[in-house]
């Protein structure tokens, strides 16, 4: 299966893409093909509400964001990892969701695996609540097929999260998928 990675971590070296590596390694050792598309280091500009796309493309908007689509397009499975901010997605991925908008009966069309990766400085019961269900609303409407999520709290550095339960997690979710 070719697994497609979206990281979006401000952060190269932060806890979301700790979490993202482990789910790298136990894909690859199951014998996927990963790739990973870092949206926190490209050029990707938010949706304008132009509607020139008409919901089928093009986008008119020329940035990274024509080559994701492409790699979407081409993909069995995409992995959204992302820091918590504020209990939602970081910005830099919110982004990119917002921008299916040029592609969604494409991408609602392609019935697409998927699963979520978090990393979240608190560990309330409730902290994971809202991205949680955004998530499964995002997998409702585009007709994603999730495949599983983690969802670490605790996870606010990366000395943090190496010593939760959360790598090993996402290792495990990499082997299975």
């Amino acid at each position: 299966m070719k697994i497609l990675v979206i990281e979006s971590s401000p952060h190269k070296k932060g806890s979301s893409n700790l979490l993202a590596e482990h789910f790298i390694r136990g894909a690859e050792e199951s014998g996927h093909e990963v790739s990973v598309f870092d949206v926190g280091h490209r050029d990707i500009h938010p949706c304008t509400g132009c509607d020139y796309c008409g919901m089928s493309g093009p986008c008119c908007q020329k940035d990274d964001m024509a080559k994701l689509r492409d790699q979407l397009m081409q993909t069995d499975m995409a992995v959204f990892v992302t820091p918590l901010y504020y209990f939602g997605f970081s910005a830099q991925l919110k982004t990119v969701i917002d921008r299916f908008y040029s592609f969604n009966g494409k991408l609602t069309d392609k019935g697409l695996k998927t699963a979520l990766i978090v990393a979240a400085w608190d560990n309330n019961d409730w902290t994971m609540k809202d991205i949680k269900t955004h998530y499964e609303t995002l997998c409702h409407y585009l007709n994603f097929k999730d495949q599983g999520q983690i969802l670490g709290t605790g996870c606010g550095t990366v000395s943090m999260t190496a010593r939760t339960k959360f790598p090993k997690l996402a290792y495990k979710l990499g082997r299975t998928v």
